[in-house]
């Protein structure tokens, strides 16, 4: 059986996808089978010329996801234990990586490597009952899935610090708050938030969104000029579009553009 739902929407909604996690005996802990998937559904959207956004969420209720087996894990040797969290460690790059607009919709638990996955999404919404933290020095280990350094460039290095020593749990709004996640809303609802992000995207041209996210997280570890020859860089990826071209032309005729991804 799935442990990821892969919904594409149609009509109005078309271009938005669904990724569910949908492992409820083990509250969407991240076993080999559910990482075989989402690696698997990664590779597919990068190739979807029709998708342009991506809600991430979860299709059990109370819980966003768990973290890392723990059960599986135990009856693993030593090097398997190393290889799999060599494997979290890449496919969340890789969810980092994919070129289109990526939101967590976060409902219940979200701990360690189930925030590390919320982490690798461009922007993140939790329900004001979820609870997020990086609890993993309380095992004797550390985050170890891109944690230590996805948080401390999202919040800061000392708040980032302090979170991860203590292995503090946060609700949505104090998460909202240290800026975890962008979005705080009312319980059960982060999903419908999530939802409404998307449908602000999703109008604006696909090539474009793709150089900004390139852009913006390709700078981020940059000097400023450097940064600003990558912004360059992307620009000039978008000049010679047809999407560009629409735009103007929308614009001019004041009408709502109609951007086909070329």
């Amino acid at each position: 059986m799935a442990e990821l739902r892969v919904e594409r929407l149609a009509g109005s909604d078309e271009g938005i996808v669904l990724l569910g996690l949908d492992r409820p005996a083990a509250k969407n802990a991240l076993g080999r089978q559910l990482m075989e998937e989402f690696r698997a559904a990664l590779e597919g959207l990068k190739l979807e010329r029709s998708a342009r956004v991506v809600v991430l969420h979860s299709l059990v209720p109370g819980v966003f996801c768990a973290g890392a087996d723990l059960k599986e894990r135990a009856g693993m040797t030593q090097p398997e234990v190393e290889r799999f969290v060599k494997g979290l460690r890449a496919a969340f790059t890789d969810l980092e990586d994919l070129p289109l607009p990526t939101i967590a919709a976060i409902e219940g638990a979200a701990l360690g490597g189930g925030l590390e996955l919320a982490l690798a999404c461009d922007l993140r919404v939790a329900g004001v009952e979820a609870r997020l933290g990086l609890p993993e020095t309380g095992l004797a280990i550390i985050p170890g899935a891109g944690g230590t350094q996805r948080l401390p460039r999202l919040i800061g290095r000392s708040k980032a610090k302090e979170l991860i020593f203590t292995g503090r749990r946060l609700n949505g709004e104090e998460a909202a708050e240290a800026g975890v996640v962008d979005h705080a809303v009312p319980a059960g609802q982060a999903l419908d938030r999530a939802m409404d992000l998307a449908r602000e995207i999703l109008p604006n041209g696909p090539i474009a969104l793709k150089a900004a996210k390139a852009a913006i997280n390709g700078g981020m570890d940059l000097d400023r000029d450097s940064g600003l020859a990558l912004e360059r860089a992307c620009y000039a990826q978008v000049i010679p579009t047809k999407d560009r071209l629409e735009g103007l032309a929308a614009f001019r005729e004041k009408r709502k553009p109609a951007y086909r991804g070329e």
